[in-house]
């Protein structure tokens, strides 16, 4: 078997494993875990970075080795247990899965799932890839900003992936030159004189030995001279270029009257934070109005959105009226994509829901980019649901969609962020 080892050296404070090639390789288990993180974690916990497990049998390398050739003749041990059709037992817990499930086993051995941390924004760019704002347009170019990756030069760290040859064997030669051209050129400068003294009848031998002595010297240090060094390794260097694109606002609405218990009021919370995360990370400048309601609508700031107990009934009509008077006095709608986001579990005044779908029609959507309702309930979904939903066979810029439990929310989130097709 024949064993390829790379022995290039990593940068400081760099892993030994290429990350960024393992987790595009593992994408796929890795996305998924990081998927189920979002549900499992507290509120608080929802932008730190996850460890990640992957089964030890996705992780085996590809080997280069040599087949057997010629021709063998072999004796295969008969089959005394089983025919044709039989069904063989499962192995018993612990064989080639110790991952600490199943009950206790006298037999069966195996290796550990393989588990690596991800950082907090490694996390985070797998966590809201190939997510955007939807029907995004450009107006004044001065607030909202995009982050670009681009190429910016050569550095002296970074992975091995990123290495670039050209540059590095360039460095390599200007640092052979540097060191060998003083002994070069004193090395020509010895052997012309060792020709002319051997030219030179009855030299002493002892000059002659010294000389040579000295060359073989100088051609060691020579060739002592590394071909490459880390010193000559150049590595492209990638930044973020801030790109102006629009000025954008995202008015969220979150209902908090009694009848969302501390349940539904958690799976609301993970969705706006989930939806904060993306936002801030994604796009800079852009504002962020919050909206709490129960009879009553109230802009709040950021803390209190999230940390306030205040409860009472139900009308949701209050959050669509305060949201438009704060659109029409703050955010003009020729100079501000604006987009909304609204949580609650469909529990409203029955006279109520047909004044929120007169003010969405009327007001609201024929000015938003994107307006979206989620619905967090397990109930059969009452008058404001039904409402919302003839809306959304009508207008192409209204999403609805219900969650039913904390699993539900990314991929909810997913479905109402994606990237859509140019």
């Amino acid at each position: 078997m024949a064993n390829f080892i790379d022995r290039r050296l990593n940068a400081k404070g760099k892993s030994t494993v290429n990350r960024q090639r393992f987790i595009n390789r593992y994408k796929q288990q890795i996305k998924k875990a990081v998927s189920d993180a979002v549900t499992r974690r507290s509120v608080t916990d929802v932008d730190k970075g996850e460890k990640i497990s992957i089964p030890t049998r996705d992780i085996s390398e590809p080997q280069f080795h040599q087949g057997k050739g010629g021709i063998k003749d072999r004796v295969h041990p008969g089959n005394d247990q089983f025919t044709r059709g039989d069904k063989i037992d499962r192995p018993p817990a612990g064989s080639g899965d110790v991952s600490g499930k199943g009950d206790a086993s006298n037999s069966g051995e195996g290796d550990d799932d393989f588990v690596f941390d991800i950082s907090k924004d490694e996390y985070l760019e797998l966590l809201f890839e190939d997510l955007e704002l939807p029907n995004l347009q450009k107006n004044r170019l001065n607030k909202l900003v995009e982050y670009q990756i681009y190429r910016a030069g050569f550095t002296n760290d970074g992975v091995p992936a990123n290495i670039n040859i050209v540059r590095s064997l360039r460095s390599s030669l200007a640092r052979r030159i540097a060191m060998s051209a003083g002994k070069k050129k004193r090395l020509k400068e010895l052997e012309q004189e060792l020709a002319k003294l051997e030219d030179i009848p009855g030299t002493k031998a002892e000059l002659i030995l010294d000389l040579k002595a000295q060359i073989e010297e100088l051609k060691q240090k020579i060739a002592r001279v590394p071909f490459i060094d880390t010193f000559d390794l150049r590595f492209n260097n990638f930044s973020k270029r801030e790109i102006p694109s629009s000025q954008a606002v995202m008015f969220c609405l979150m209902d908090v009257s009694g009848s969302m218990d501390q349940a539904t009021k958690e799976m609301a919370k993970r969705f706006y934070i989930l939806l904060y995360l993306f936002l801030t990370r994604t796009y800079k400048n852009l504002e962020v109005v919050y909206i709490r309601h129960h009879t009553q609508a109230k802009e709040v700031d950021e803390h209190e959105f999230f940390y306030s107990q205040e409860t009472g009934g139900t009308i949701v009509s209050s959050a669509l009226k305060l949201m438009h008077e704060i659109q029409q006095v703050r955010y003009p709608a020729n100079e501000w994509n604006i987009y909304a986001a609204q949580a609650s579990d469909g529990d409203n005044w029955a006279d109520d829901s047909p004044t929120c779908k007169q003010l969405l029609e009327q007001k609201i959507l024929p000015l938003v980019r994107y307006y979206s309702y989620i619905e967090i309930t397990n109930r059969a979904h009452q008058t404001l649901w039904h409402e919302y939903e003839s809306l959304q066979r009508q207008y192409a810029n209204i999403a609805v969609q219900h969650i039913r439990q904390a699993e539900d929310i990314y991929p909810v989130f997913r479905e109402l962020f994606k990237k859509q097709a140019v």
